[in-house]
Parts: C-alpha cells; structure tokens; sequence
C-alpha cells in the first residue's frame, strides 16, 4: 500500500478528511534539484478557525477514550512508521535534502515517540493530598484541550511528533502547522500515518502554511498550549502572541553550542566526533556544534584534522548518489551562511576548509583562529560550518562557552571523564554530552534549552510531556455535605433558626 499518494493530498489539508484550502497551494520542491515535486495546500485563517472549533469538539470524545485505546493508536502509529519506512523515507530525502543517516534517524527517533507515547495513557496522572480536612484530597491531571504545534524544516519528522504524539496520547486534539519547505515529510505524513492507525476523525489536523497561518494557530481561542520550535526570532514572537491570550507557549528554540576540546582530548576520535556535530545534515541542526572551543597546545593540529575530514565529506544529492551531505533547504539560507563565512574571514579567521558552493550544495568548512567577536563566534550559523577558536584556560573555557545569548547543548571532549562533568556544571546549557558531540536526541529523554534557546525541557520522557501537555485540577471529595463555616447558623426545611 503507497502511503502517501499525492493525489490524495495533493492541494489539500487535513481536518479528519483532506479537503481543498482557502489559502490555495504552495509548491512542495526538492532542493537538490530545485524540481517541484509535489503541490501542498496552504490553510487560511478561515481554515485554522474552523479546524480549531472541530477540534475542540473532537477533543472531549477523544479524552473520554478508555486508556488503552488511546496506546493502541499510538503503538500502531509506531508500526507504521517503520512498515513505511522505504516510502516515509524518499520523502525525507527529496523534500529536506536529508542523507541516509539522518532519514534514519528521524524514522527511528518518530517509531519511539509514538512507542513511549503510548505508555502515557497508563501512566499515574495525579497524587493523594494530605487535608486538614475530613476528605479526600487529590490532583489530577486532565488533557489541556486544543494543542497547536508549529513545526520546522530541519528535522520535519521528529520535530512534528515529539509533541503530536504525547499531546494525542494524553487525550488532547492537535493543529499541526509543518513549515510549507517540508509539508509532506512534516505534516501530510503524520496525518496519513494516525489516519491509518486509527485516530478518529477531527483529534489531528495538518493545516501547512507560513507566518500568518502559524500566528492565526496560536490566537485562536480554542488552542490552550503551544509547541514551538524554530528560531529565537520567530519564538520571542510566538511567546508575545500567546502571552496576550493567555496561551501557554513550550519554545525550543535557536542554539550556538560549544563543543570544548581539552588538552587531554584524543584529536583524532575528536576531530571524528567533531566533524558530526557541525556537518550533520549540513549543520542545520538547532544542537549543531556551532564553536569549536579548543586549548591553544592542540588548537592548531585540531582545526587542521578537522579539516582533512571537511575535505574528505561527499557533498551531493542524497535522493541519486551515496553522499555525507545534501544541499542547503533553500537559497535564503545558503546566502547568509556565506554571508557569516566570508565576513568572518574578513575579520581575521582562516579558511581552513571549504568556504564555497556549488548550486545549494555547500562544502563542509572550517574556520580556524575565530575570535570572539567574529560573526561566526557570535551567530548561529545553520550550516556546515565549524568555527576553531583556541583557550588557554579552564575559566577562558567556560567564559567562551557562556559567551553566547544561547543555551542549548554542550559537548565537552577529555580524557579525564569526572573532569569533564566538572567543567559542564559551570556552564548553563539544557543538556551536556561528556565526551561525545552537541547532537544527540532519545525519546525518552528531556529535551530543551535554557536563555534564548527556550524554556526548558517541555518534550521527552513521561514527566516533560505530562506537565507540558495536561493541566493539574485538584479535587476533594467528603462523604457528607460539609458543615456551615457560620456559627449560631442551622439551616432546617423550613428556614434558618
């Protein structure tokens, strides 16, 4: 069975069946070869309004599932996503230039969602209070309502699921809005795959569209939470939005990280991991190892390894040959990747590797003698670009690292392990890799950032998905009406005496 048939969705969104927009059509294209390949349909502000309206209806049948219907939807979903794997996959490749690797990986990472999703139905949603009362006293966790989600280009699959998945299993309905560049990978797939699975009609609606159709998901009132993730930029706009509705906004947002190589460090094993964290899938990974910050006694031997590995990477189209790196997801974003690389080597960095592009296909560069305040230490670049800036102290280290309005991911590389955790204490990230590089994402685990790079761990594991995607009620129950707090007060049928 082909999943994913366009004719079926072709100029289309999903609200429970797949109807024609009021926004028209956006073409899907594949940026290796600029080729449209597709054509999505662009939801209105007339169609959130109304998919919002249908889906807080749906929500409360939703919510009223037993539990474990709701995990069989979501443990089907996760059977889906590896049966379709072939087809799910092409997509990936074509639509966001994703080489085998990381079409893998976002195939296996969305299997796992879903699979711990669907543990969260079972799972305890409140606790016994103590009172001073004679009653019982508890809280409960109840479904939030209506979520929005608005999803990026760069990891369309994961970054769609890991909020669409728990937020359905804990009894909510969903407003997806996948970035138009990736419509089918982020949002036309998800719709087919709970479609398929079971999900009732009108708990998940994809609803493709740029900056109006997001803003229209996060003002609508039926929509109680929403998940973000995209730019510090754009979320500092989302937060604003949904402050003034009184929305609650989870924000993963944009990261510079800092990889620290210490002295001690294994160059070659870190040059390897090195390179992963700042060429994969092109560098346009919110985790990417975007400062290579490294003890000036290696500093120079470092930058000159990682760039035998940048020149040894195969940059290509990952839909026709075997490559390391596809093509940059659109023009746009190309230029100002060159633009940082060409005015940071005006300021005085050296172009160790790379610096040049053919088409969208951007070679894997490095960048050696980075001063703190060349553009390339300064801004998140999203590109295959790995900025070599040297220290000579542990407090250089960590003032170098916490140099940056960021706070997503660390990466420290040592030989000594307990040092490493050391150092990690005193530098405010999210999350912290000792001895392994800035990209690393489980289902399981929290996931989130800190400064501008969000508000903390709001997805990954039962407890950031629970407190991100229910509300806490608290209720008492007596086994006799309560006694009148009024003294000299006795109320009797036929008045008070």
């Amino acid at each position: 069975m082909t999943l994913l048939p366009e004719q079926l969705w072709r100029g289309r969104i999903f609200t429970g069946t797949w109807r024609t927009s009021s926004g028209g059509t956006a073409p899907v294209v594949e940026p290796a070869t600029g080729a449209e390949i597709g054509r999505s349909g662009v939801a209105g502000a007339a169609d959130v309004a109304a998919s919002a309206a249908a889906a807080a209806e749906a929500q409360r049948d939703w919510a009223a599932v037993p539990f474990q219907r709701r995990a069989a939807v979501l443990r089907r979903a996760g059977d889906l996503w590896r049966e379709h794997a072939g087809e799910l996959g092409g997509w990936l490749a074509r639509e966001s230039g994703a080489v085998p690797g990381k079409v893998g990986f976002e195939l296996h990472v969305a299997q796992q969602e879903c699979y711990e999703a669907a543990a969260l139905p079972s799972h305890p949603l409140g606790e016994l209070l103590p009172s001073e009362q004679p009653r019982l006293s508890m809280t409960r966790r109840v479904p939030a309502g209506v979520v929005g989600v608005i999803a990026p280009f760069n990891a369309p699959l994961v970054l769609s699921i890991r909020s669409v998945a728990p937020a359905l299993a804990l009894g909510n309905a969903v407003l997806l809005k996948p970035d138009p560049r990736t419509a089918v990978s982020g949002g036309v797939a998800l719709a087919r795959v709970f479609e398929e699975a079971g999900l009732p009609a009108g708990v998940l609606h994809v609803l493709p569209g740029g900056a109006r159709t997001g803003e229209a998901v996060v003002t609508d009132p039926h929509v109680r939470v929403v998940s973000f993730t995209g730019s510090t930029r754009v979320g500092r706009r989302v937060g604003e939005l949904a402050g003034r509705h009184l929305t609650r906004a989870h924000l993963e947002l944009g990261g510079n990280s800092a990889l620290i190589v210490l002295e001690d460090a294994d160059l070659e094993r870190a040059a390897s991991v090195g390179a992963f964290g700042s060429f994969f899938h092109q560098g346009q990974i919110c985790m990417t190892s975007g400062r290579h910050l490294v003890h000036e006694s290696v500093a120079r031997e470092y930058a000159e390894l990682l760039g035998a590995r940048a020149d040894a990477l195969r940059v290509g189209d990952p839909a026709t040959a075997e490559v390391d790196l596809g093509p940059i997801i659109d023009a746009g974003q190309r230029d100002e990747i060159h633009e940082i690389v060409t005015s940071s080597a005006a300021a005085g960095a050296s172009v160790v590797a790379g610096g040049s592009y053919e088409g969208l296909f951007y070679r894997p560069t490095v960048l050696g003698d980075v001063r703190p305040d060349v553009p390339a230490f300064q801004r998140e670049i999203f590109g295959p670009v790995a900025p070599v800036t040297p220290f000579s102290s542990l407090d250089e280290a960590v003032e170098l690292a916490a140099a940056s309005e960021y706070g997503l991911s660390l990466g420290i590389l040592t030989g000594d392990s307990a040092r490493g955790l050391a150092l990690a204490e005193r530098i405010p990230t999210g999350i912290a890799h000792v001895n392994d590089q800035t990209v690393n994402d489980e289902a399981h685990a929290p996931f989130g950032g800190v400064r501008a790079s969000g508000t903390g761990a709001r997805s990954g594991g039962a407890a950031a998905n629970v407190e991100a995607f229910t509300e806490t009620r608290w209720i008492t129950v007596r086994t006799d009406i309560a006694p009148s707090p009024y003294r000299g007060q006795r109320r009797t049928r036929g008045g008070t005496v």
